[in-house]
Parts: structure tokens; C-alpha cells; sequence
């Protein structure tokens, strides 16, 4: 292991009261994660507008973020070990400035080879940003704390994803489709210098730990000498992250990608009619799947371990998305309800997902299981879209779109169950392994 990754990866950390400085860096990790979901959000958001320019069809829209989700997958790999070689302050700086040049990008395509090409490149940096997360939260937060970091952070999703239909058709008429890619782009670069100018690593004194707060001190310890990559694709803990984002992923991309389209299609409500609709959504989800990641915690400061808490959080929150099963078949505000949620439940859901990978491996490989795990979610996320596209193509030929879309809301009630016990099967436990 490098110099660099070694100084990144620091023994479990213990806080004082007065230490807030971990904080300082969850919201820095919010920001990053809002700004990518609304440079994700965009294309979604312009679909009506851009679908009149350059008439494509749903299948060919779902291409274009199917190559997003393939270049997204195949960058996490790289992006994994690339951050815990080089450190998680380079390494995010590296990935949010590539993929803050890719959004604004978009501003120049002007056809459908252009959009695929923009979204190839967006994919290939925002990969960075959840290893880069994840390994911060591991690095600066104790364990009882890191769910809830997590949380914290990955709300930023939420906001990103609420913000966008507020102020993208705002921007859209009064400047042009373009501007909004060329907004996000920018916002990506105002946030990259309070990144480097603001985050440390832990200091000597942070760094100190102590049994209370630590799961197993000699095993933090020797951190750096434990496990090789390789060797991770060896282990059933892996294969219980990766199983488990590959089949939860895509459901959360169904929802950013499809839901403008899905009130447009089946209610009648365009972009100027929905975008409350939407803002409703995401705002649920960020209240609600904030008390996920304090739930796991709470139970954890109660005497249960890790593994139950964990469990018994990921086993409700799959529970919680079932009900979206009847979203087609009510009124557009309790369909609203509904799909805030499931979103909410999803939101919660991965923060301890994200979270088990720290509570079971060390964190010199966190990046690297984080970035493996993440790329069979995008691989799922990839062709998801594809099969969205023709089923919503074949359906709309014979008259029926919602039909379709019951079907698809039918397949993500469902899907977290399934990965909750195949999870389960995988890790029945949530304990080291070196």
C-alpha cells in the first residue's frame, strides 16, 4: 500500500463532545452528493423539451442513460482502488472535477449521439463520489455514528433530486435547456475549491479510539496489512454488498429517471403541473430517510449489536417499499405518499447498506468493496432503463401505459425483500472478516 493510502487510512477514530470537525466533513459529503443527483435529475427533467428536438423514442432515451449506467459501472472499479491508493481528498477532487466538466457538457450535445457521449463521461466521474463518501464517513466517524453519517450525506440525493424541479424549467424558459447543464457544472467547481481548501485528515489526537467505540481495535489497527483485492471477491461478505445493490440500484435510478415521464404519461401533469409533485417526493424521502441511518444507531447505543441493529433497520425499511405495489391504482397525491415512501425507504436502506461494508471490512479496502458493490448496482441500473423503454414503447402501442408502469411498480415493491434475504444468506452476521 502507498504512502498516500496509508495516511488515508487512519485507526478507528474516537471524538471528544467538543470535536465537530467530523461534521465539517458530512456536510462537505452532502453538498458533493446533492450537486451529482442534480446533474442526474437534468436530463430526466428536459426529457418533454427534449424529446420534441430530437424525437427519440423511450427506448432510445433509456439507451442514453443505459450508457450513463455503463461507464458509471465500469469507473467504480477503478475508482475504488484509485481512492485507496491515492486518498480520499485527491481522489474526489479528481472525480468531481471530471464529472463537473461532463455535465456541462451536455450544453453542447446536440443530437443522440451527443447525450450518449455526455452521459458516458458524467458516469465515468461521478463513480468517485460514493467510494470517496463512504471511506470519509469510515475514516472520521465511530461506528454507533456512521449510519447516521451516512444518512446525513446520502440525503443530499434527496435535496439534489428536489432542487432540480424547482429550478430547472425556471432556467430552461428563461435561458435555454442548455443553461441548466452549465449551472450544474459550475456549482460542481464552486464546491471542488471549499473541498480542498477545508478537508484534513484526522489528527493524531482524532485518531485515538477506544473499545467503546470500536468493534475490534487490533483489527483497525492492522488495517493496512489485511486483505488484498483480489482476495475480496473470495469472501461471502462481498458478494452479500454486491447482491444487494445489484437487485435495490436500479430501483432508485427507475425512480429518478421515469418519474417526471410517469406523471406526464399516466396523470396528465407536465413538467409545469408535476414539479410540486416531485419536490413532495423528494421531500418526504430526505425527512424520513434521515431517521434510517438514526434508527440502526440508536438501537446500537441500546445494547444491540451491530448485526441486529443493522437488520432489523434494512428488514423495515424493505417493508416500507411494498406499498408502492398500488401506486398506479389511487389518486396523485396518495400515489405521491406512496412513492415518498418507497424513496425514503430505499434512502434508508442504502445508508446501511453503504454502512455494513465498514463493519466488516478494514478500512484500507472500504473504497475498493464500496466501488466492486457499486458497479454490479449501476450494472443493474444499466439494464433496468433498456427494459423500462421497450416495455413503456410496447405498452404505449397498444393504449395503455400505466399498464406497463403497474407492472414496473409492482417489480420494485418486491426487490428489497428479495435482497434482504439473499443478503441475509450471504452475511448472517455483520462481523469482521481479515
Amino acid at each position: 500500500m502507498s504512502s498516500a493510502a496509508a495516511a488515508d487510512c487512519p485507526v478507528t477514530v474516537r471524538f471528544d463532545a467538543s470535536t465537530r470537525y467530523r461534521w465539517i466533513v458530512c456536510a462537505l459529503l452532502f453538498f458533493a452528493t446533492a450537486i451529482s443527483y442534480m446533474d442526474r435529475q437534468i436530463l430526466a427533467l428536459l426529457k418533454p423539451t427534449l424529446d420534441q428536438q430530437l424525437h427519440w423514442t423511450n427506448e432510445q432515451y433509456g439507451m442514453v442513460n443505459s450508457a450513463f449506467q455503463g461507464a458509471y459501472a465500469l469507473s467504480f472499479l477503478g475508482f475504488g482502488c484509485l481512492i485507496d491508493r491515492i486518498g480520499t481528498k485527491a481522489g474526489y477532487a479528481i472525480s468531481i472535477a471530471l464529472w463537473s466538466l461532463a455535465a456541462a457538457s451536455h450544453a453542447l450535445a446536440a443530437s443522440l449521439g451527443g447525450f450518449i457521449f455526455a452521459r458516458i463521461l458524467l458516469g465515468l466521474g461521478e463513480a468517485g463520489n460514493f467510494p470517496s463518501a463512504i471511506k470519509a464517513v469510515a475514516i472520521w466517524f465511530p461506528v454507533r455514528e456512521r449510519a447516521l453519517a451516512t444518512s446525513y450525506f446520502n440525503s443530499g440525493a434527496n435535496v439534489g433530486a428536489m432542487v432540480a424541479p424547482a429550478f430547472v424549467p425556471v432556467m430552461a424558459l428563461a435561458w435555454g435547456w442548455q443553461s441548466a447543464f452549465i449551472a450544474a457544472g459550475l456549482s460542481g467547481f464552486v464546491w471542488l475549491i471549499f473541498w480542498l481548501y477545508a478537508y484534513q485528515k484526522p489528527t493524531a489526537q482524532q485518531k485515538q479510539y477506544t473499545l467503546s467505540q470500536s468493534l475490534d481495535p487490533v483489527f483497525e489497527d492492522n488495517c493496512e496489512h489485511s486483505i488484498s483485492w483480489k482476495s475480496l471477491f473470495k469472501r461471502r461478505q462481498t458478494w452479500s454488498f454486491i447482491v444487494a445493490k445489484f437487485m435495490t440500484d436500479p430501483i432508485w435510478w427507475f425512480f429518478l429517471i421515469w418519474l417526471p415521464d410517469y406523471f406526464k404519461q399516466t396523470r396528465h401533469l407536465d413538467l409545469k403541473n408535476s414539479w410540486v409533485h416531485l419536490v413532495t417526493i423528494y421531500t418526504i424521502v430526505t425527512v424520513l430517510s434521515i431517521g434510517g441511518g438514526w434508527l440502526t444507531g440508536y438501537l446500537t447505543e441500546r445494547g444491540w449489536s451491530v448485526t441486529r441493529a443493522r437488520k432489523t433497520g434494512m428488514f423495515l425499511f424493505a417493508l416500507c417499499v411494498l406499498p408502492i405495489f398500488f401506486a398506479t391504482q389511487c389518486g396523485d397525491w396518495t400515489a405521491v405518499l406512496l412513492l415518498g415512501l418507497a424513496g425514503a425507504a430505499h434512502q434508508a436502506w442504502s445508508a446501511n447498506l453503504y454502512t455494513t461494508v465498514s463493519d466488516m471490512f478494514p478500512t484500507s479496502v472500504v473504497a475498493s468493496v464500496i466501488g466492486i458493490g457499486s458497479m454490479a448496482g449501476s450494472l443493474g441500473g444499466m439494464l433496468l432503463p433498456i427494459y423500462t423503454g421497450k416495455l413503456l414503447d410496447h405498452f404505449k402501442a397498444m393504449g395503455d401505459i400505466t399498464a406497463a408502469y403497474h407492472i414496473l411498480f409492482a417489480m420494485c415493491s418486491f426487490a428489497y425483500v428479495i435482497a434482504f434475504v439473499a443478503n441475509h444468506l450471504l452475511a448472517p452476521k455483520f462481523i469482521r472478516c481479515c
